[in-house]
């Protein structure tokens, strides 16, 4: 009898997690620097100081958690100024995501609607540098941007379609043990808007729409270049309201 108790006790808890392990864990990325391949003209070393960042993107079940307790949030009641006629629009309803798998990344949010989610958590969405200090890791390395198969990957997944139907953690657990930070979606970043690819300097204010099609790529004439250039000009084409069925988000967490 304690045996059979033991293990209804053990599936109950393995399920519980598997549902809620998405959701709640997040990893420590320890302080260091990194040196930005765009929008500095010095290219100084950047410090990030040491915060947490979910193991994994926002899921379609937990962004319908959120919108059950946040309805003005959802795709009929949300105002146009927080997001565009695209918000949400892969889903049924308000609260009906389909045939979306709930596992998949959210997508189709704008950055007004992921910050209030990363807040509704007590979180933060994750700063341009710290997402791209996280992010630069492969499984190993904590630094892989000059490996060719790092590099390639990145550019495989911009080749792939429809890579947000995949399941999160579909992708390499990196050195931080964080997944998905290439290879699933886009991400927002709380500033994702704080540099445009002029070269000029870190944190221009003109705004050029013709530097998203090629402005800064003279001097992506690499791999890895080539990988960080179509990232930072996926960011500054847009706008908060903005959503797109690539992109979603995580949430990070400063050190208390």
């Amino acid at each position: 009898m304690l045996k059979k108790l033991k293990q209804l006790l053990f599936l109950f808890f393995g399920i519980a997690v598997s549902f809620t392990g998405y959701s709640q864990e997040m990893v420590l990325i320890k302080k260091g620097s990194y040196t930005p391949l765009y929008g500095t003209a010095d290219k100084k070393p950047v410090q990030v100081a040491s915060f947490y960042l979910d193991v994994y993107p926002v899921t379609n079940q937990q962004y319908l958690d959120f919108l059950i307790k946040n309805k003005t949030y959802t795709k009929s009641q949300i105002k146009r100024i927080f997001a565009d006629k695209s918000y949400l629009n892969y889903w049924k309803s308000d609260l009906d995501f389909g045939n979306a798998n709930p596992n998949s990344p959210i997508t189709n949010v704008s950055w007004h609607t992921a910050k209030k989610y990363c807040e509704s958590k007590g979180k933060r969405l994750a700063t341009m540098d710290e997402w791209e200090y996280a992010a630069m890791a492969d499984a190993k390395t904590f630094d892989a941007r000059n490996k060719k198969s790092y590099n390639q990957f990145i550019l495989n997944w911009y080749e792939t379609p429809k890579t947000y139907n995949n399941v999160v953690g579909s992708t390499f657990k990196n050195y931080w043990g964080v997944y998905d930070l290439h290879g699933l979606v886009w991400e927002w970043t709380s500033d994702f808007n704080s540099i445009f690819l002029t070269g000029e300097s870190r944190k221009d204010k003109g705004e050029d729409g013709n530097l998203f099609c090629g402005g800064a790529s003279v001097n992506a004439t690499d791999l890895m270049n080539y990988a960080a250039f179509m990232r930072y000009a996926f960011r500054g084409s847009m706008k908060a309201p903005y959503t797109s069925r690539n992109l979603g988000f995580r949430c990070a967490r400063d050190i208390k």
